[in-house]
C-alpha cells in the first residue's frame, strides 16, 4: 500500500509539473527575453511563456542567460497571453524630439514611443 501511494505522489508531481510553463520576461522594444532579476528589466517587463518567446523570435539574453533550467515555473495561462505590441520589434529610430541645453533638438535615436531618448 506504500508504495502505490508513493507511485500516485511522484505520478501526480510528474503530470503537475507537465502543466507547468517556464515564464520569461520582455522589454517593450527589445528582442530578447529575460529572467526575472535581470538589470535590462529596469524600466520595462513583460511575462510571456519561453516557448511562445522562441517562437515570437526572441533571443535569449547574454548577460542573465535564461534557460528553461533556470527560469521560474509559472501556470499555463489561457491562449490570448500574446505580447499586445508586438508591432514594436519591427519599428525603427527616429530622432529624439527632446531639446539640449542650448535649445538645439537632440541627436540621439529612440524607438521608445514618447519619442524622447534616455536622457530626457
Amino acid at each position: 500500500m506504500k508504495q502505490v501511494r508513493l507511485l500516485l505522489f511522484f505520478l501526480t508531481f510528474t503530470f503537475s509539473s507537465i502543466a507547468v510553463a517556464q515564464s520569461v520576461y520582455t522589454t517593450q522594444t527589445g528582442e530578447k527575453y529575460h529572467k526575472t532579476n535581470c538589470r535590462y528589466l529596469k524600466y520595462s517587463k513583460k511575462e510571456i511563456d519561453l516557448k511562445k518567446a522562441i517562437a515570437l523570435g526572441y533571443a535569449a539574453c547574454k548577460v542573465c542567460k535564461p534557460t528553461a533550467s533556470n527560469t521560474k515555473p509559472s501556470a499555463l495561462k489561457s491562449s490570448n497571453t500574446t505580447p499586445t505590441n508586438t508591432a514594436s520589434k519591427n519599428t525603427t529610430a527616429t530622432q529624439c524630439t527632446g531639446k539640449t541645453k542650448a535649445g538645439n533638438r537632440c541627436k540621439r535615436k529612440t524607438k521608445n514611443s514618447s519619442g524622447r531618448c534616455y536622457q530626457h
